[in-house]
């Protein structure tokens, strides 16, 4: 029953962060990422400034006035990020004090405890750095990594049926974690995408301002550091490095869509049934929504609906090839 207990505690965390990541691609693409000024607070308060305090919070951030809507989106997502952190705390407590009971996993609520607390350093520098790319995409692809840690101490539990040992059936492990680090290497392009304002630089589909090839500067588009003390609301890149980002995303789509077509196939090939065939299925269908929702991105001008479902797709895709791996892996004896 406490193991139970501990999956569904999991699993409630994973629902959580989900949605916290969801809610995250909100406040981002809602330009809200700098709707309280300070961390973890908001002008000073615990909440958004109303009344008398809008006054007293707009001289001391006179560059940054009460926009009481962005604030509260801004606080919302912190008090949901909050409640997932004592969460994960809970989870790693009970882990600590059962390490001796057998299958009960330690290590793994350790690391996703450390990983949460890291979010919170990047929740803070995402605020206090003004939206610099490079720590804006790490916590996007934090956010997925908690997602998926806590789903994956979801699923330990189900480990029960034994796996085929064909060289073949071997084969597929190797194979579906190359599709987990493509899945998320896209991921990273597409945060550092929505980072550096990039998602309509190319406001045509499939040329990108009316060509195949248009002017490009990759120098400048991938440079990770560029600073503190300046504000990367609304990009600092150029026209030209704005289209390569955007451009290496479109590529980088294209490959991911190439390979999860040819991974779903070979798990068909290999396997009659079960659950790693069920997964591949549902992993087909996830990407060629991802891939509709891009392209409808780009041919609506970025709608907010079709935006974060873009994110929540990725999200769900990143776990659904964490699955597959899971349901891959050797039992333990």
């Amino acid at each position: 029953m406490a193991r139970t207990w501990f999956q569904r505690l999991a699993l409630t965390g994973a629902v959580l962060a989900f949605g916290v990541v969801t809610l995250g691609a909100y406040v981002r693409l809602s330009d809200a990422g700098l709707g309280c000024p300070d961390w973890p607070g908001c002008y000073g308060h615990l909440d958004v400034p109303a009344g008398h305090e809008i006054a007293a919070a707009n001289a001391a951030y006179p560059e940054r006035p009460v926009e009481a809507g962005k604030a509260w989106r801004e606080m919302v997502h912190r008090y949901l990020a909050g409640t997932l952190g004592l969460l994960v705390l809970a989870l790693a407590i009970i882990a600590w004090r059962r390490r001796r009971e057998p299958d009960q996993p330690v290590a793994l609520p350790l690391v996703l405890l450390a990983l949460v607390i890291f979010q919170a350093l990047l929740g803070m520098w995402t605020v206090t750095w003004l939206l610099k790319p490079v720590i804006v995409m790490a916590h996007l692809l934090g956010g997925f990594a908690t997602v998926a840690l806590l789903w994956w101490l979801a699923l330990r539990p189900q480990r029960t049926a034994p796996l085929m040992t064909s060289s073949g059936y071997r084969s597929l492990r190797f194979w579906a974690l190359l599709g987990l680090i493509l899945v998320v290497g896209q991921t990273a392009l597409g945060g550092w995408t929505s980072a550096n304002y990039a998602a309509l630089a190319c406001p045509d589909f499939p040329t990108c301002q009316t060509q195949w090839w248009p002017p490009m500067d990759f120098k400048e588009a991938f440079v990770l550091w560029r600073g503190l003390g300046m504000s990367y609301e609304g990009g600092v890149l150029d026209n030209n490095a704005r289209v390569a980002i955007h451009v290496t995303h479109r590529l980088g789509a294209l490959v991911v869509l190439a390979y999860l077509i040819w991974l779903a196939w070979r798990v068909f090939r290999v396997l009659p049934g079960g659950p790693v065939r069920d997964t591949a299925l549902f992993m087909l269908l996830l990407v060629v929504v991802q891939v509709s929702l891009g392209i409808a991105n780009v041919l609506f001008q970025l709608p907010m609906a079709v935006a974060v479902a873009h994110n929540g797709v990725a999200a769900l895709l990143v776990l659904t090839l964490a699955t597959l791996n899971y349901f891959l892996r050797p039992r333990e004896a």
